[in-house]
């Protein structure tokens, strides 16, 4: 276990062997998850992912990721 510390902005660093361990780049989308006293990091995807699996909708997945955070803005209001 190696303790981290919290920069101003919230911002940890994860140490290099960890990141190389579970193949997190820089960009890459992480999921924070509480259980009882704990924080868990999970790696996670997103929709560029899928490219190539997903049903072709007619649009681009630029254009669906467009699309989907259009709709989220929307449901916000």
């Amino acid at each position: 276990m190696k303790a981290v510390k919290v920069l101003p902005k919230g911002q940890i660093t994860i140490p290099k062997n960890i990141r190389k361990k579970f193949n997190i780049n820089v960009g890459d989308p992480l999921l924070i998850q509480e259980k009882d006293d704990e924080i868990i990091l999970k790696k996670t995807k997103t929709i560029f992912d899928y490219a190539g699996i997903l049903p072709n909708v007619g649009l681009s997945i630029s254009e669906i990721k467009d699309k989907i955070e259009m709709e989220i803005a929307n449901e916000n209001k």
